[in-house]
């Protein structure tokens, strides 16, 4: 299993990201997946809806993944994944994130340094729930 990010979805997201610091910026990956070849077309910011702590949790509303899903499939793509942003940390999953993620899905973390896009890893929840394993990731035919 690969992934590859385009260079547009990459800025979008890191602005997106970038605006919501000192909180936990987040959205929705759109892309393609032609047998574990993953391509990320875009990304798409959403609203951080975290009751408590949206500086260190992030929450999207059911409305914004549904909006986003029927967005992908409009232009026959789907929904691959899921970007978050950690502020002032490293960009690994924490407990948090491990308790909530599903399944097939990617999940993109940025580590935000004073707001500035610092470093980012791309994880998928192992098959037995128990953890994240890192996933391959390119961006636009270079190492990520």
């Amino acid at each position: 299993m690969s992934t590859n990010l385009s260079r547009a979805a990459l800025a979008a997201l890191h602005a997106h990201l970038a605006a919501a610091y000192p909180g936990e910026g987040c959205g929705v990956l759109v892309g393609l997946d032609q047998g574990g070849a993953r391509r990320i077309e875009r990304a798409i910011g959403c609203a951080n809806l975290a009751p408590e702590t949206p500086a260190r949790r992030y929450l999207i509303a059911p409305g914004e993944l549904l909006a986003a899903d029927h967005a992908a499939r409009a232009e026959g793509l789907e929904v691959l994944g899921f970007f978050h942003s950690h502020p002032d940390h490293p960009a690994v999953p924490s407990a948090f994130d491990l308790e909530r993620a599903w399944p097939y899905y990617s999940y993109l973390i940025v580590s935000l340094a004073r707001g500035i896009p610092d470093a980012h890893g791309l994880w998928r929840l192992r098959a037995d729930g128990a953890a994240f394993e890192p996933e391959p990731l390119t961006i636009d035919g270079e190492a990520g």
